[in-house]
């Protein structure tokens, strides 16, 4: 049976999906892993990649890459998105990847993506195991460096897409630098999520969705502690929803946070604990938007995302 391996390296973190057909067309997961490695680490004011992050990716990935040759995997694609299309120093972290995934296929390199096509794989992945009565449905992958809006449905799928400038580490190292953020801190983050995420829906007609499906850590996060989980389990965050009123106050209460508070929080990452502050600013803006324009009033959360996209596109 043919098993593919999916990599996505964003700016916080990077991710493995190694997989495997169903007799429906489905996926089957093999594994499925999640390391912080921060390649987007200063990237918004330096605009190129520290040594150090380009580091952590390497060690990680190589990693990644002696699980797929353990696991006979037989084709891999891995993407990169906002932090690499950024960076100016972007042909170092090519090269090594190409030295690594070429272990598995001989010529696989990581690809920066565009925004509409990181768009369209997280709405595949996304809205997989949804029923279909319950769109037309709006997506939304809030990553470290970019926040990606999608609407379609499962019959004609994508209707249109946009990948907004920002996300939970670019927020974080614009605005919040205090621990806790001042309220001037977050006054500014706010007008700064709003103006950038009015280019998107300015861009996409939301008004006709049904279902919000949110994806990505940041909102993963958000369903386990929502949950009261006393530790992170997909199974039961996966289709989780939370209700908007909900969801306000948790993010209220995580942005108030200072570090260590947020470390207490059973599920939370030590990865993700300096940055989700960010994550639930931008989030409470998409709230606000979905509520006023579609009147949506909960948000499902999905553990399927990007990378299933990628890996049902390599089995297709």
């Amino acid at each position: 049976m043919t098993r593919v391996a999916a990599v996505d390296c964003g700016t916080n973190s990077l991710r493995l999906l190694i997989a495997e057909p169903a007799s429906d067309g489905s996926l089957v997961d093999v594994a499925r892993d999640m390391k912080v490695v921060r390649l987007g680490q200063g990237v918004d004011a330096t605009g190129e990649f520290a040594p150090e992050a380009i580091e952590r990716v390497r060690v990680e990935l190589d990693g990644y890459v002696q699980r797929m040759l353990d696991a006979g995997v037989e084709r891999v694609r891995m993407v990169a998105t906002s932090a690499t299309r950024d960076a100016g120093n972007r042909d170092e972290f090519f090269a090594m990847t190409a030295d690594l995934l070429g272990r598995v296929q001989p010529g696989a390199v990581a690809e920066v993506i565009s925004g509409d096509e990181e768009a369209r794989l997280s709405f595949r992945g996304a809205v997989g195991g949804l029923d279909a009565a319950d769109g037309p449905f709006v997506v939304t992958d809030l990553g470290g460096g970019s926040t990606e809006v999608v609407v379609g449905d499962l019959s004609t799928g994508v209707h249109g897409a946009y990948s907004s400038n920002i996300g939970c580490v670019r927020l974080t190292e614009r605005t919040l630098k205090s621990d806790p953020p001042t309220l001037d801190e977050r006054n500014a983050a706010v007008g700064y999520a709003h103006d950038e995420l009015a280019k998107a829906f300015d861009a996409v007609d939301v008004s006709y969705a049904r279902t919000w499906v949110g994806v990505a850590g940041t909102l993963t996060t958000f369903a386990a502690v929502h949950a009261g989980l006393d530790h992170y389990d997909p199974e039961v965050i996966h289709h989780s929803r939370i209700g908007l009123a909900d969801l306000h106050a948790l993010c209220s209460r995580i942005v108030a946070m200072t570090r260590d508070e947020r470390m207490g929080l059973g599920p939370m990452h030590p990865g993700r604990a300096d940055v989700i502050g960010g994550g639930a600013l931008v989030t409470q803006e998409l709230a606000r938007n979905f509520a006023d324009r579609a009147g949506i009033s909960e948000m499902v959360v999905s553990e399927h995302d990007i990378l299933d996209g990628i890996a049902l596109g390599l089995l297709d």
